[in-house]
């Protein structure tokens, strides 16, 4: 009897430290919002110049990507829209993303329009003035995708490039998932 009880508790001991170990691993692949965010310095122009997914979508077609730019606006209810214009099969298209604040301030939930899907999109670090480094997951769904946004039309310096692919290797993601984007 008292065998088995042992051996109970040492399988219970067993799942919790799984159960344990399976949180921590999906906390560290959230990243925080960036402290002290403030919304109304990050809004205006910002040029995606690098990204880094695992999507198979992304892998696919990350060699035929390009810069594109971004307009990011409050709205009256504290959310942003965030209106990209991408250069597509030699026209300019333009969508945009609403934004919804989810959590501490830096953190919002967008809600794609055409699979339904639910994405938590953290800015994870800015200086506002040169660079921002987005972090996107989908609850449910393996996806991660990092992104590196600057003020700038120009290529991020060396320094740059070097912060963000910290930061996606950092979300798990992998040197190969990683690409900068040429100007159109």
């Amino acid at each position: 009897m008292r065998m088995a009880a042992q051996h109970r508790l040492w399988v219970g001991l067993v799942l919790l430290g799984v159960l344990l170990g399976a949180l921590q691993t999906q906390a560290q692949a959230q990243a925080p919002p960036q402290p002290n965010f403030q919304q109304d310095k990050f809004l205006g122009r910002w040029f995606t110049t690098g990204l880094a997914s695992n999507s198979s979508w992304f892998r696919e077609k990350k060699a035929k990507l390009f810069m594109c730019r971004s307009e990011v606006t409050a709205t009256e209810d504290g959310s942003l829209n965030m209106t990209a214009t991408f250069l597509r099969k030699n026209q300019c298209e333009t969508r945009t993303m609403l934004l919804r604040p989810s959590g501490p301030a830096g953190s919002y939930s967008y809600t794609s329009p055409y699979k339904g899907s639910t994405h938590e999109v953290v800015v994870a670090d800015t200086d506002y003035g040169q660079y921002a480094l987005l972090y996107t997951e989908s609850p449910g769904l393996d996806f991660r995708m990092a992104t590196l946004y600057s003020r700038s039309s120009q290529s991020p310096g060396a320094a740059l490039r070097e912060k963000f692919s910290a930061f996606a290797k950092a979300h798990g993601l992998t040197e190969e998932s990683i690409v900068f984007l040429p100007r159109p």
